[in-house]
């Protein structure tokens, strides 16, 4: 599974110090689900869109880090979508 844009832009949340460190910590939950070594690819996207998710509200949070975070949770989705096709 490709998970690079998608790790690509936690990456860069991560990084961004001007992005609370609550949500930083929530974004690296979402990059470590992804890198885990857990098989099920489904399970993998599904805790990190869950993650995600969860923070996506988070009053303290910047509009363009709430825009990146949507952008990530779209192309998991996309991906999670290709997934099922292939089963």
């Amino acid at each position: 599974m490709d998970y690079k844009p998608v790790l690509e832009i936690l990456e860069r949340i991560i990084n961004d110090r001007t992005v609370p460190r609550n949500i930083r910590e929530a974004v690296e939950k979402a990059k470590n689900a992804l890198n885990s070594k857990e098989k099920d690819e489904e399970l993998k996207i599904n805790a990190a869109i869950v993650t995600l998710d969860e923070i996506s509200n988070d009053p303290n949070m910047p509009l363009y880090t709430r825009t990146q975070i949507w952008n990530a949770v779209t192309l998991l989705e996309q991906i999670r979508a290709k997934e099922k096709k292939r089963k």
